[in-house]
């Protein structure tokens, strides 16, 4: 027997037309995150920092100005926010468009959050994503598509984040998220301990048109990098994947020192 929750049924498809979900798009495109998002954050930090004991490795290599991706790996719904609340700037958001009804719609419109249209090929939500990053903002987007439901990292990626990566040239950070699968055991009192880990930024150059092979060879090598740092949570552990992350610090100063030397 699983020692996870169940997860409700995924529903694939939006019976909504793409119309509907003009205003949310707009508003992203236009407009900065609110006072909406500064109070989800804080509380959903509060949850996480204390119930759920969250700590991060290496969140100085997420870039500190200028566009960046970030791609986690996605066990949970808190997956958004334990990527974003370990470092100070405002992080963008897409997230099915199911979950945009009233009331909680209010809350993701001025949070930064705009729709994807599951089971549709949705333009818009790349669209907007260019268009944030363009601003030189921050967008998680997730290789794997939606949530597993297994507990363990998929196999094969979505090409949708390659497209992305390479349409925009915004480097990609990579990041493990390890404990989330069991945050749905919140009903069961059981609360788990989450680490979150960055990796190296990558980047490659932008490519106006990029094939469906290209998109998928960038996609492909994101989760591998992910898989790599999460790999390393679970063999190592916090501590462990801690003192790594320092000794690699370490090792690159030592190395630009040595090369400013010579």
């Amino acid at each position: 027997m699983s020692d996870l929750a169940p997860m409700r049924a995924q529903v694939y498809s939006d019976p909504r037309p793409k119309e509907h979900f003009d205003r949310f798009h707009e508003r992203s495109r236009t407009r900065e995150p609110d006072w909406a998002y500064e109070l989800t954050r804080l509380l959903t930090s509060l949850y996480a920092f204390t119930l759920l004991r969250a700590r991060s490795i290496s969140a100085e290599k997420v870039p500190g100005r200028g566009a960046a991706i970030l791609a986690p790996n996605h066990f949970s719904f808190m997956d958004h926010f334990l990527t974003a609340g370990f470092i100070r700037r405002k992080v963008r958001f897409m997230a099915k468009s199911q979950l945009f009804k009233r009331p909680l719609q209010f809350i993701y419109t001025h949070g930064g959050v705009f729709p994807v249209r599951r089971g549709a090929r949705d333009e818009e939500t790349f669209i907007t994503a260019e268009t944030i990053l363009a601003k030189q903002s921050v967008v998680v987007m997730y290789c794997e598509g939606g949530r597993s439901r297994s507990g363990r990292v998929s196999d094969s990626a979505k090409p949708g984040i390659g497209r992305l990566a390479l349409r925009t040239g915004a480097p990609v950070v990579p990041v493990a998220i390890y404990g989330s699968s069991h945050i749905r055991n919140w009903k069961r009192l059981r609360f788990p301990k989450i680490t979150v880990q960055y990796g190296d930024a990558i980047q490659w150059e932008r490519v106006e048109n990029p094939s469906r092979e290209q998109q998928q060879a960038v996609a492909d090598q994101i989760l591998a990098e992910i898989k790599r740092l999460y790999d390393g949570l679970q063999e190592h552990g916090r501590s462990g994947a801690r003192r790594l992350a320092a000794e690699q610090r370490r090792a690159r100063a030592q190395g630009v020192e040595r090369a400013i030397a010579a």
